[in-house]
């Protein structure tokens, strides 16, 4: 295994050069998108760097992700000449969300000669779930993060031979700021898939910036940031992220009322609540007021809800967006 203390005390610059795969777990987000930047900063060759996109909703119709988001992520990867690949597991939240007396259906991922992996769905656990996860930072119960990103990405390395006998390096970007839970978190330590045969370190880049120190590396690079954020979102999770505000679920109600009363309707079927024992997103949502900004662009507000991307990555006439520096709305 890894001697961490001695890899973690060498100059991020040599720390880097040592690593054959660099592999950034890729939202669309701001904070991703930062971490990708700042390679390039650190001048690692683009050679070295693959983005990993967990795809929420698998390959199913989009129920709990912005629909426009794999698709943007493309174009940014496709921007910058660096390889994407696009890992979820078969039926995506929605399945996952309503099993019953059954297990965990399997992790698929793409690799590079196109071909796609697929790993698990045979052994573990046969239960049920019919709710939503909870908010909570317990990943026991905030499952989405769990079983939809953490272990598909797992599964992704694990699975995949060309990883065998090589060097990795696995990118997130949580900050400190964010909640007092991801302040917590190590900068630099084994990752979960890491392995005699397949060393796996994982590096927090960007766990000490401030928001400010993330929208300053995008403005220079001049990218034009996820639909999200210009509608008025803080912070791009899922579009109808469990930890969503009274605003956020008001300007879903008001924007797209048809995934609103989806989730709404999900609800009662299972007599329990996103925030379970507490208000329903109706409830939630009655509290909260509609972000002017999506209100005021319905044409962006369509193209966030297109599974096609279309628009510019770069701009010379960068702004703000009029979600930065907003509600802090997402996972703890």
């Amino acid at each position: 295994m890894n001697q961490i203390t001695d890899v973690a005390a060498l100059p991020v610059e040599v720390r880097l050069s040592s690593y054959d795969h660099i592999l950034v777990a890729f939202s669309g987000g701001k904070d991703s998108l930062a971490c990708v930047l700042h390679l390039l900063d650190l001048g690692v060759p683009k050679e070295k760097i693959e983005l990993h996109h967990h795809d929420i909703d698998g390959r199913e119709a989009s129920f709990m992700d912005w629909p426009c988001t794999p698709a943007y992520c493309r174009a940014v990867a496709a921007h910058f000449g660096i390889p994407i690949y696009f890992s979820w597991r078969e039926g995506g939240f929605l399945a996952e969300m309503l099993k019953e007396n059954a297990r965990s259906k399997p992790v698929i991922f793409e690799q590079p000669d196109g071909s796609i992996g697929q790993a698990g769905g045979i052994r573990g656990n046969i239960d049920t779930r019919r709710k939503f996860p909870q908010v909570s930072p317990n990943l026991s119960v905030r499952w989405c993060s769990r079983f939809l990103k953490i272990e598909v990405l797992n599964a992704a390395i694990c699975n995949q031979r060309r990883f065998d006998g090589k060097r990795l390096l696995v990118i997130t970007g949580e900050r400190g700021q964010e909640s007092k839970n991801r302040l917590r978190y190590k900068t630099f330590e084994p990752n979960r898939a890491d392995a005699i045969k397949r060393p796996v370190d994982h590096w927090r880049p960007i766990h000490k910036w401030m928001e400010a120190d993330v929208w300053e590396i995008i403005r220079r690079y001049g990218i034009v940031p996820h639909p999200a954020y210009q509608l008025g979102w803080g912070r791009l999770s899922c579009r109808t992220c469990i930890f969503g505000s009274p605003n956020q679920w008001a300007t879903i109600r008001a924007v797209y009322p048809a995934i609103f009363e989806r989730i709404a309707g999900y609800e009662t079927e299972f007599g329990v609540t996103i925030k379970r024992n507490k208000r329903t997103v109706r409830q939630q949502a009655d509290r909260g007021t509609p972000y002017a900004a999506a209100l005021a662009q319905a044409d962006l507000a369509a193209v966030a809800q297109q599974d096609d991307w279309h628009g510019p990555v770069v701009t010379d006439s960068w702004e703000i967006p009029a979600g930065a520096f907003g509600e802090n709305a997402g996972p703890v």
